[in-house]
């Protein structure tokens, strides 16, 4: 008896032993989980901004900024290489950061990249900021153009251009705990930064080589956001979701490329030149309209030049001419050095250095050069066509007397071009039947004629 009972308690101990590790190790495996709210605040969202800040650029921005806060991503990421841009595209894209739910990170690379003047105003607007060891920013000094180049405006309008982006700069960058009298002179005197100069005047928070490891150092860190309140990010395991650019949006953004705008305005300039010379073609110019609608269109985004466009329509003038006035090639060659010319011209911002590549503006200025004059000389050479239908048609043309033709009134017949027409003498003279003439008028149904043998 004793013995059975011994052995009952003995299997109970262990049946409670076995059940303590099971909860025990039941307690360790949830505690490594990471639970539903968890993995949805690792979830960052990243955003490029990459090269001029445009329209088209400032729309993708803010649309991603929106769905990640419809999303509630844990984290924006928004990645910059820029030179600069518009200020009123600038000014949607810090708008959109300063009043995201979901906290913004600025991160200027990759190394050898920069954050100039809309960049740097970008990039201190975000809740954290960070750059690339090799990267720059700052020189952030507003510029008005006009045709793509420097405007040049009195000292009054630029101490109210330079007061209110000063003062704007100031208005977040103060809640944001940063210098904000050394970002200023990045306004003031157009000062720029590397990544250990602006670390250590405290305009950025953070110097990290990769996207992986800023997110390790932001993971548990404390951040201030705009409204004064605090918050702890928690990015043990973050997932990165590139957003893209929709379809329609990186369409547009190719169409305000330099090297696309240019083409798009030389293939509408060419399709309506086509249509007009040929008409009844439709094509060309159906296809010109829209290819110079979409040029008009890029060309409200970019900075043209004056002196470029200018400098094109002086080479399609050239063309023209050459088709006109033969000159061995001469004015033909003038006209494509005139077209490259303004091809280079046609798009450049000081702010940003960029136009129509060289490569690019001979391509298609030596093919339009050749197709215009072609089409050109076609056109001209037709005018010297004799009229291929109608009674203008006969004139000129040789036939023979069927009745004979009498004094000035009296009507003969003539067979001329297959058929019979009525006829009279030019001269008055008495035509015989079977002689050869020539017709000279047509006046309605019957033809003046004389004979062949005594025209000069």
């Amino acid at each position: 008896m004793a013995l059975r009972l011994s052995r009952y308690i003995l299997l109970g101990v262990c049946v409670a032993v076995l059940a303590a590790a099971g909860v025990r190790a039941a307690t360790q495996r949830a505690s490594a989980a990471p639970s539903g709210p968890n993995v949805a605040a690792s979830t960052v969202a990243q955003l490029r901004i990459d090269g001029e800040i445009e329209p088209i650029l400032a729309e993708y921005i803010v649309n991603g900024i929106e769905q990640a806060n419809n999303s509630h991503a844990s984290l924006i990421l928004i990645t910059i290489n820029t030179p600069g841009g518009l200020d009123t595209s600038m000014r949607s894209i810090i708008h959109a950061i300063l009043t995201s739910r979901v906290p913004v990170v600025t991160y200027v690379s990759p190394t050898g990249g920069r954050a100039a003047s809309a960049g740097f105003f970008i990039l201190l607007s975000a809740d954290v900021d960070a750059m690339s060891p090799g990267t720059e920013t700052g020189a952030a000094s507003p510029i008005m153009e006009l045709g793509g180049e420097p405007m040049k405006i009195d000292d009054t309008l630029q101490k109210k251009i330079m007061n209110d982006a000063t003062a704007y700069l100031r208005s977040y960058v103060s809640k944001r705990g940063r210098n904000v009298e050394l970002a200023s002179t990045a306004v003031t005197d157009a000062k720029a930064f590397s990544d250990s100069e602006a670390l250590s005047g405290k305009l950025i928070d953070l110097v990290a080589s990769s996207p992986e490891e800023l997110l390790a150092k932001l993971n548990g860190r404390t951040i201030a956001r705009l409204d004064g309140s605090t918050m702890q990010l928690a990015l043990a395991n973050p997932v990165i979701v590139a957003q893209e650019m929709t379809s329609r949006e990186k369409f547009l953004s190719r169409i305000v490329q330099p090297d696309a705008f240019f083409i798009l305005l030389i293939l509408g300039v060419l399709g309506l030149y086509t249509e007009f010379t040929h008409p009844g073609m439709f094509a060309p110019g159906v296809f010109g309209g829209i290819c110079l609608v979409l040029a008009l269109f890029a060309m409200h985004l970019l900075p043209v030049s004056l002196a470029g466009l200018l400098l094109i329509i002086l080479a399609f003038a050239l063309f023209i001419l050459e088709a006109k006035f033969p000159t061995h090639g001469v004015l033909g060659v003038g006209g494509v050095i005139s077209m490259v010319l303004g091809a280079l011209f046609l798009i450049r911002s000081p702010m940003t250095g960029m136009g129509v590549s060289l490569s690019t503006a001979l391509g298609v200025a030596i093919p339009f050069a050749i197709i215009v004059i072609i089409l050109m000389r076609l056109v001209l050479r037709s005018f010297k066509w004799k009229q291929s239908t109608g009674e203008e048609e006969l004139i000129g043309e040789n036939g023979d007397v069927t009745e004979p033709v009498g004094i000035a009134g009296s009507v003969g017949m003539v067979f001329v071009h297959g058929e019979l027409w009525r006829a009279v003498a030019r001269d008055g003279a008495a035509i015989p039947k079977g002689a050869r003439v020539r017709v000279k008028k047509v006046t309605g149904l019957t033809l003046e004629v004389e004979p062949v043998e005594t025209q000069r």
